[in-house]
């Protein structure tokens, strides 16, 4: 045995590492970027973030080819299905208001080997994400010149006909993001401001559309001789969803730029609540305006907005739109530079990439490496590449990051808050890290209001720690009362948040198994009907007791940061379908995305584990030692002193020793029993 322990003992070494958890500040709002956005800057940067080229592009690509007017109940369902992720950014966002966005959040709370996978897919989300918007921007602006700058490339530059590359050099949409990102590379003020002056005109086209739109709508368009309201059925109106679903991504900038916020603890929810409506609104409105004026199935998916105006012998109005899309194409763009430099940034300052992308500029206060290193980088991706064979990364890796995000949040909830050094109580959810020596161990016992308690014998001592004990049995993370009778036997001797963490695992395995019958089970598998239901209801009645049994704990109440309601049920539902849209997504998807993985495995085990300011700081010596001194009065006083090597005194102990009586215990002290 001992042998098999030994041999065992690098292999849990190399787990704890790789699970290990970051420890947060005391003072959360401290940061080396600056503070400077509002509410109304960051629900700009939301509505920016989502009202994009999905409104202009998106919305005609899923009528025509996928739900028809129906659109308008997809969208519907999509910003539903949104709002559930989006609860989970407003909590981490306003409770860590900490730069990183879905990366830090699961690095406080499920692990550094994930934190650092879910950051390494953020990356390529933003900048596959932020190449493809400048393409169908510049895409959109060659259509308004009858495709003369496409047809100028190819026949006075270059063109190619290469697999997975783009038949010719797409120089307007490269030189738009070297552009953004020059302007990004001044400060976030400079940003903010811009996306006001984009999003504003965005938003007064939109209403521009809606108002004339309406004028133009034609009942006609939704009845049976066009098709129908629903043409594609049920069916139809699930997969629109899906595929609306990442029209929505964006609203995560504004949990990533939570650093950089006055007040992150009001202004994230908020922000997030409104730039979502907003965005669930317009989108909802403009698809029942576009599906009015012109039937479905006549759409012209590149451009439909300003396509359907020029239909209908509008064509300056078409122009406006035009206008506005290009606009709106803008604040996506900005927010795909804003974002990305900001998770490189988070994860160079934990250790876990290169450093060079941890300097920030001492006067713009931004990580301007990070900004010019991967601005290049996506201008170089959006001119050379055909970008269309790998747009479904950005469904990957967003689901990726909104599951874990959703897993963390019920992890967080269930753990029990740790005491701070200077006494107040923190959020660092590390389970692994006892409370602090200094908080817990440097205290005088006292009663009432203040006054020192003299204890008759070390006996009260222990008690009162017996009653502390005690107590602590229903604090979070700890089974509720009422289940202690029926679950007590079972759960009852786990740490607090151990049984909720290990439930969280088993609700991801069964949401895992249940969708991949749902999916897979009749079709690709055919299964028989009776193996189909068991397993169905096996997975099922496994999903629904993990979440039942993470439920029974006792939360943390009371915060005073904007809280999800109805957990675990709410990040569970999250949780599900996120894993149901992504066993929607292509073999192809999937291999593309084990490939980026192994890449950053790569640089995780070849830069990262070494590098970890957490693995720096588990060095650290943290020894304590605890003594009782009794003061003149006869107060029974806790102290403690810092273990010092060996050849070296502690000036503050040894003043400590010169002006106070010998140390004893109250029972030592004469005339006491």
């Amino acid at each position: 045995m001992a042998t098999c322990a030994t041999g065992c003992a690098p292999a849990v070494r190399l787990c704890q590492r790789l699970n290990r958890l970051k420890t947060l500040d005391d003072d959360m709002m401290a940061t080396s970027l600056k503070r400077c956005l509002s509410t109304l800057d960051l629900t700009l940067l939301g509505v920016g973030g989502m009202v994009g080229s999905g409104l202009y592009v998106l919305t005609g690509t899923v009528a025509k080819d996928m739900v028809g007017p129906a659109v308008v109940i997809s969208f519907l369902f999509a910003g539903i299905a949104s709002l559930l992720a989006a609860f989970c950014y407003a909590e981490f966002g306003a409770r860590i208001p900490k730069v990183g966005s879905a990366y830090m959040f699961t690095y406080v709370s499920v692990g550094e080997i994930w934190a650092f996978l879910i950051g390494w897919n953020v990356i390529l989300e933003n900048m596959i994400g932020g190449a493809a918007v400048a393409r169908a921007w510049s895409g959109y602006l060659d259509s308004i010149f009858n495709h003369s700058i496409q047809n100028f490339t190819q026949t006075h530059i270059m063109q190619w006909d290469v697999p997975f590359l783009a038949h010719y050099p797409d120089l307007l949409a490269a030189g738009i993001l070297v552009v953004a990102s020059f302007f990004i590379s001044f400060g976030v003020q400079v940003s903010s401001y811009l996306n006001h002056i984009f999003s504003v005109i965005s938003m007064a086209v939109i209403a521009f559309i809606l108002v004339f739109g309406f004028m133009l709508a034609d009942p006609i368009n939704w009845s049976q001789k066009e098709g129908g309201f629903a043409p594609f059925g049920l069916s139809g109106i699930l997969s629109g969803s899906a595929t609306c679903f990442y029209a929505f991504v964006g609203f995560d900038v504004i949990a990533s730029s939570s650093e950089e916020a006055k007040n992150p603890q009001k202004a994230i929810p908020i922000a997030t609540a409104i730039s979502l409506a907003i965005a669930t609104t317009a989108y909802i409105l403009v698809s029942m305006v576009l599906t009015l004026m012109v039937p479905w199935h006549s759409l012209d998916p590149n451009s439909a907005l300003a396509d359907a105006f020029f239909r209908r012998g509008y064509s300056w109005a078409g122009i406006i739109v035009a206008v506005g899309s290009i606009c709106a194409m803008n604040t996506v763009l900005l927010c795909n530079l804003f974002s990305l430099p900001r998770i490189v940034y988070a994860m160079s300052e934990d250790g876990l990439f290169f450093s060079f992308f941890a300097r920030v500029n001492p006067i713009t206060k931004v990580p301007v490496n990070a900004i010019l290193v991967f601005g290049t980088l996506m201008a170089t991706m959006a001119l050379i590449f055909d970008l269309e064979a790998l747009v479904q990364f950005l469904s990957i890796g967003t689901l990726l990051a909104y599951t874990f995000v959703a897993a963390s949040v019920i992890v967080l909830r269930f753990q029990p808050e740790k005491t701070s050094a200077k006494g107040t109580s923190s959020t660092s959810p590390n389970p692994a890290a006892a409370p602090s020596p200094v908080a817990l161990e440097t205290q005088t016992i006292t009663e009432g209001a203040g006054e020192m308690k003299e204890y008759e014998s070390f006996s009260d001592k222990l008690q009162l720690v017996e009653r502390s004990e005690s107590q602590e049995r229903r604090g979070v993370g700890q089974l509720r009362a009422r289940w202690e009778l029926y679950l007590g036997r079972v759960v009852g001797d786990f740490e607090p948040g151990e049984v909720v963490a290990f439930s969280v695992l088993a609700m991801m395995v069964s949401a895992v198994s249940l969708c991949a019958v749902v999916e897979f089970g009749r079709s690709q598998l055919q299964l028989p009907l009776w193996s189909f239901v068991t397993l169905l209801g096996i997975f099922s009645v496994a999903f629904l007791g993990s979440l039942l049994l993470i439920w029974a704990h006792e939360p943390q109440r009371n915060q005073k940061t904007f809280q999800v309601p109805l957990v675990p049920l709410v990040p569970g539902l999250s949780i599900l379908m996120n894993v149901f849209l992504m066993l929607k997504l292509s073999a192809l998807t999937w291999v593309r995305f084990a490939i980026w993985i192994a890449i950053g495995l790569c640089v995780y085990f070849g830069y990262g584990i070494w590098h970890s300011k957490e693995g720096m700081r588990e060095l650290q010596p943290k020894d304590m030692a605890a003594r009782y001194v009794v003061l003149p009065s006869g107060s029974l006083v806790e102290t403690v002193q810092s273990v010092q090597p060996d050849g070296q005194v502690d000036p503050s102990a040894h003043h400590a020793n010169n002006s106070t009586t010998p140390t004893t215990t109250a029972a030592e002290q004469p005339g006491r029993t």
